[in-house]
């Protein structure tokens, strides 16, 4: 029987055609024309023919050629991983799988050339971590918020600013970094080394300065970059979390319950900090921008992830601690609805809490202490009409009575005459 075969070069021109348009995904599924995501919206590829189990059976084939035991790894699990890349078309991330018995893919494009961090939009705050010594950095976000477009661009400001011997581990290989400044090795998983677990294991051994795993996902890989960081090591990775609070409380989580406070305890001292981040139409809706939330690590931050059970309060570490570079997501789109590069409709829709958003907007202020969010002031005499710290009609801190009458009723009192 011959091998199943799809029509020469359409592969190649629907990627093509993916690559002009500036899609960050191409999608193949059987009964339907091919599509591709721009802008976060799905948009048909209708000047192609509808796609067929052997025009995709064919380009299964034809993505696994030259990646010796994809094609024997995808019949027995159903699903594979791997890149592929072609001269003059660019490389892209692949994952085939099957449904309902048949072929399908999706391509994600990985852009030709790295993106600096200063061109992503990214917060000052971002570099600075990119050029912490050692220590643990986490990149979070769903699917398709650019998690691996600002880890590559972390390391290539790494790359471009220090001599450091920078190893990376992927499933698979992404962004392609030149030697620069330091030299970088690449590793991917399937290829270059059997598994993430056995990577790591003999990682140190490589005197690596630097250490990128591609991602997190679970206890043996979340152990082993503790450790690199707890020995001086840099470490950057991604996680799928949604903000700095979930990523903390889901680093911890992988680990069983008897042994989750010595996680806590490792990840407190070794963490430098979480950039979590979104992506949100711009105002023209032709592009999108990055919304980016960040946790740099404080005395304050350290002592609630290690004594805690559940790391709720960097809310209030991080909504208050502008200083240190930090702000929360509402934070950061208050700032792009200001600038007018983002709708109100549209920072509505990937505000952490929409309501207290409406709020920030209403009063004019993102941070705390400010405003609608700032307390009644205290009074350092009795002169004026503050507020006592004692309350009105009580002794205030100096044993003094205040005896003027109320404007108002007391909560849960009668009013007073």
């Amino acid at each position: 029987m011959s091998s199943p075969s799809a029509p020469p070069g359409l592969l190649q021109a629907i990627l093509a055609t993916g690559v002009a348009a500036d899609a960050s995904d191409v999608h193949l599924k059987d009964g339907t024309y091919p599509v591709m995501r721009v802008n976060g919206r799905l948009i048909l590829m209708s000047d192609y023919p509808v796609l067929d189990p052997a025009t995709l059976d064919g380009f299964a084939v034809e993505l696994f050629d030259g990646i010796p035991g994809k094609q024997d790894a995808f019949d027995a699990d159903g699903d594979a991983d791997l890149s592929f890349a072609r001269p003059g078309l660019g490389r892209f991330r692949v994952n085939v799988f099957r449904q309902r018995g048949v072929v399908s893919a999706v391509l994600r494009v990985i852009p030709t050339d790295v993106r600096p961090l200063s061109s992503l939009g990214m917060p000052r705050a971002v570099t600075e971590l990119a050029e912490q010594e050692r220590g643990i950095i986490l990149v979070t976000g769903t699917t398709g918020s650019g998690k691996s477009t600002t880890l590559a661009g972390m390391i290539d400001h790494i790359n471009s600013v220090a001599h450091k011997h920078i190893v990376t581990v992927e499933d698979p290989i992404e962004s392609l970094h030149a030697d620069r400044q330091s030299i970088i090795n690449q590793r991917e998983v399937g290829q270059d080394t059997a598994s993430f677990s056995q990577a790591l294991r003999r990682l140190l051994r490589q005197d690596p300065d630097v250490i990128m795993i591609g991602e997190i996902r679970d206890e043996a890989t979340m152990e082993v970059a503790l450790r690199a960081a707890q020995t001086g090591h840099l470490v950057l990775s991604t996680m799928h979390t949604l903000d700095a609070t979930e990523t903390v409380n889901r680093a911890i989580g992988f680990f069983p319950p008897h042994q989750q406070e010595t996680a806590r305890i490792m990840l407190a001292g070794t963490l430098v900090g979480v950039v979590s981040q979104r992506l949100v139409p711009s105002a023209d809706g032709n592009s999108r921008i990055v919304a980016a939330e960040i946790l740099m690590m404080t005395a304050r931050a350290r002592d609630l992830i290690s004594t805690t059970e559940d790391a709720v309060g960097l809310r209030d570490v991080i909504t208050e601690g502008e200083f240190y570079g930090m702000q929360t997501f509402d934070q950061s789109l208050y700032a792009h609805v200001v600038a007018g590069r983002v709708r109100i409709d549209d920072a509505l829709k990937h505000a952490s809490s929409p309501h207290d958003f409406s709020l920030m907007l209403a009063a004019g202020t993102p941070h705390r202490g400010d405003t609608f969010y700032a307390s009644e002031p205290i009074p350092t005499t009795l002169d004026g009409d503050g507020v006592l710290p004692g309350g009105r009609n009580g002794q205030d801190r100096f044993g003094e009575m205040d005896n003027r009458p109320a404007p108002g009723p007391r909560v849960g009192t009668a009013p007073i005459q």
